[in-house]
Formats: structure tokens, sequence, C-alpha cells
């Protein structure tokens, strides 16, 4: 019954998170999911409660239960996922995990994730390649307290930010877009001149107030733009 209702959970979430529920979108009835995953009324309560109370869903009165707005204005940039781009472009994508290891978090990282300093998180290092030209070089932390099953994951055949989209529904995040010079390492990465404009957009992710992961992700400048999409909620 634990798992039915694991399953029960991360479908609805999968359909919030991917786009396909929008906000305001009606959840089935009750009895609709009892019908449909064969199960009980309360084991259909506890996974609506849970995701009402994560912030996910709102639960009317007689209205029914919906797929909740944002909380306040607010702008959104795309969780960009590297491979699923390529193969809507057409090109030819694959990565390098170029590092990866277990290391205690310092004193900046703990301030910029909320966790203790000292904390163990999984460091990987992924160079992105489309057709055999990089188009960017991804520093991640994950919070293996979170996404205890990262430890083991070889990242062999997704990178890393693929590997937690699929696996990791989030609920929170946090974008901020830096423009940097690169210095003779990145260059030689990024295969541009020393000195050429980057951007960088560094982002952190949340579910249900546990921090995931944070990702560094610095773009040649003139190979890309991020696009971000808002609009006002009451």
């Amino acid at each position: 019954m634990k798992h039915l209702h694991q399953r029960i959970r991360d479908d609805i979430e999968a359909k919030i998170m991917s786009g396909e529920w929008s906000p305001g979108h009606r959840i089935p009835f009750e009895h609709e999911l009892m019908a449909e995953y064969g199960c009980s009324r309360m084991t259909v309560n506890k996974v609506l409660s849970t995701l009402a109370a994560n912030g996910l869903i709102t639960r009317r009165r007689r209205a029914g239960t919906v797929v909740a707005e944002p909380s306040n204005q607010q702008a959104v940039l795309q969780i960009q996922d590297f491979a699923l781009e390529a193969a809507r472009a057409g090109i030819e994508y694959r990565f390098k995990l170029l590092h990866r290891s277990v290391e205690p978090i310092d004193a900046a990282a703990a301030q910029r994730t909320g966790l203790p300093a000292g904390t163990k998180m999984l460091c990987v290092s992924t160079l992105h390649v489309m057709d055999d030209v990089p188009q960017a070089f991804e520093q991640r932390l994950i919070n293996l307290a979170t996404v205890p099953e990262a430890d083991t994951e070889s990242f062999k055949d997704d990178p890393p930010g693929t590997w937690l989209l699929r696996r990791v529904p989030w609920t929170d995040a946090e974008h901020i877009v830096r423009a940097v010079s690169a210095d003779g390492t990145m260059a030689k990465r990024l295969h541009i001149e020393t000195g050429a404009a980057c951007l960088v957009l560094e982002r952190r992710t949340w579910q249900a107030g546990a921090f995931v992961t944070e990702a560094r992700i610095t773009y040649p400048g003139d190979r890309h733009h991020l696009v971000g999409r808002f609009s006002p909620v009451a």
C-alpha cells in the first residue's frame, strides 16, 4: 500500500511538473482516482493531503481539487534538459563527465543551499556537446540526504541534470544569471577565446523545502540566450 501511495503521488506530481496539468487544472475526484488505481479512499486522501501540504494543489470544498497557482508574482526560466533540446532540434548530443566525487561543502555553499557547512554532497562536472561543439560546462552539487540514490549512480546513460529531472520532482527553483569573461581553463573547455563573454546560470531547486541540487552552468555568450516567462497572479 505504501508503494501504491507513492506511485499515485509520483504520477500526479509528474503531470504537474511537466506542465501537462497547468495551474487551475482540475485533479480527478477521489472516486475517479480510486477507480483508476484500485485503492481505498484513505490512500487517495493521504496522497492529496500530502500534495496540498507541499503547495502543489489546492483543495476546495464542493469545487474539487485543482493544481495550485503560484503564490506570488514570479518569473520562471525553464529548467533545461540538454538531451531533450538536442532531440527536438534533430542534432547529435553527447556529454562527458569530467569530475565526480563526494565532498563536504564549504561556508559559501552552505549559505547558498541553507545546509550546514561540512554537509557531504555529490559534486559533478559535465561538459555538454552538440554536433561536436561544446555548448555548456556544468558544475553541480546534489544533496545526498534528499537524493541518496545519486551516490551510486554512474550517470553513464544520462547527464546528472536529465537524471534528476526524471526522478526528483521539484517544487521550488531559484535562478541567478551572471555575465562573466572566460578564463583560460573555461575558454579551452568551450572552444572560445580567453576573455570571451559567457552567460552563467546558477540554479537551485527544492522539493517541499528540502534542498535537491545546485547547478552552475556556463554558456558561450554568442551561442545562447535565456528566455523567462512570467505573468502577474493574485
